[in-house]
């Protein structure tokens, strides 16, 4: 993973990033939005990292299955 951040339009020294992938980042912030919607993902209450992951695959489902 790479990150994409641009800088910030006051910066003297502005840095290279990759303009397209900065595009689709959005994807990405928003899938995380939708999976905290679940609050058992949020606070993390599973104790095993199996059981975890399984929720996760859960509320991946659910929001597969809303839109």
């Amino acid at each position: 993973m790479k990150p994409v951040v641009s800088p910030k339009k006051n910066r003297r020294w502005k840095w290279r990033y990759d303009k397209e992938l900065y595009k689709h980042r959005n994807i990405v912030e928003r899938y995380f939005r939708q999976i905290k919607e679940f609050r058992r993902v949020c606070t993390r209450y599973d104790k095993l990292d199996e059981t975890y992951n399984a929720f996760i695959v859960l509320a991946n489902i659910a929001i597969y299955r809303r839109n």
